[in-house]
């Protein structure tokens, strides 16, 4: 295939591309900045924000399959940032499938768009979109998702991935992000109940985008659906959390606090950010309590049986290569 990743200098997207070259693929990587490893990757790199529709329709130029990763993620930002990034610029990579005759969108989503503040336990697809949100992220992430799968037509087929909690060697949001608060002891277990979470080695996640655009084809079965993504291992959030730090030797974390207690620090952080209009990001909003506190892990039964995806690095092979990794690369 001929393939623009969106996001390509990102960490998902970043694999993606490699298993692309890999398997002798010809790939374009559209992101925001130059990435010399792309270069040594031997992908095509082009410059541009996912809101400059003719910058998207001039790198998707000859290609048949799009894999859009790119988003704005985070838990804090305006509303507007959020929906330029993944709403408006869902809709204009949409836009270069249809002017380039694109025919396969392979789309990177989120478990989260799913999440109504309560317990998701072995959750399949059919789980609705609630009726809100607490953060903006899950909400602009729906609606890209939905504009997506309506795309799916006869001349375009799309689907929708959602990996959750992606993690790895390289990665530069979930495991920096663990390992910076575990050393700075600001690390707290919100309530008490061990609730199982699951999430996907970076490998797998970037895999099962290849087995998606491989089997998608209009009016095939991955066409115009959504797939939960994970290793399908659930276990312990905390659990996980302190394998995480201790990949860095960095002792796990005892301390808790109520879930009601770290609820309601949510909201006051919240109310003083938007008030006085602080840059950097709160320490707890509501979302982040609620993910914290609630068991969330999904049923990957039709990601195995429409796209074949098996999960191929195991948690404790995937700790082990990530111990590794952080020890290469400790400052």
């Amino acid at each position: 295939m001929k393939a623009l990743v969106t996001g390509g200098g990102g960490f998902l997207g970043g694999v993606i591309i490699r298993m692309l070259r890999e398997q002798g693929h010809q790939v374009r990587s559209f992101s925001r900045g130059d990435y010399p490893e792309l270069v040594r990757l031997g992908a095509e790199q082009f410059r541009g924000d996912l809101a400059d529709r003719d910058a998207l329709l001039q790198a998707s130029e000859g290609c048949d399959t799009i894999f859009h990763v790119a988003a704005k993620a985070g838990i804090w930002g305006s509303y507007a940032e959020f929906h330029r990034a993944n709403v408006t610029g869902t809709e204009n990579v949409l836009a270069a499938c249809k002017a380039q005759g694109i025919t396969k969108l392979v789309y990177t989503g989120s478990p989260s768009v799913v999440f109504d503040g309560g317990d998701v336990e072995g959750g399949d697809e059919s789980l609705p979109y609630p009726a809100g949100y607490h953060a903006h992220y899950p909400r602009t992430k729906a609606l890209a998702e939905q504009l997506v799968l309506a795309a799916n037509d006869r001349d375009l087929a799309t689907v929708s991935l959602r990996p959750h909690l992606i993690w790895g060697p390289g990665d530069n949001h979930l495991v920096p992000r663990i390992l910076a608060k575990g050393r700075a002891g600001k690390l707290r277990r919100i309530g008490s109940r061990p609730c199982l979470v699951d999430t996907v080695y970076v490998d797998n996640a970037a895999r099962a985008h290849l087995l998606a655009a491989e089997r998608l084809t209009p009016g095939a079965q991955p066409a115009g659906k959504a797939y939960f993504i994970s290793n399908g291992e659930p276990i312990p959030l905390w659990e996980m959390i302190n394998r995480i730090l201790a990949a860095a030797d960095i002792p796990p974390v005892t301390k808790s606090i109520p879930p009601w207690t770290a609820y309601a620090a949510g909201m006051i952080c919240e109310h003083l950010w938007g008030l006085f209009r602080l840059p950097d990001e709160p320490p707890m909003t509501r979302f982040v309590a609620r993910e914290l506190a609630t068991a969330h892990w999904f049923d990957i039964s039709a990601a195995r049986r429409d796209l074949g995806y098996v999960p191929e690095i195991s948690t404790d092979e995937g700790l082990k290569r990530l111990r590794i990794w952080l020890a290469q690369h400790r400052t």
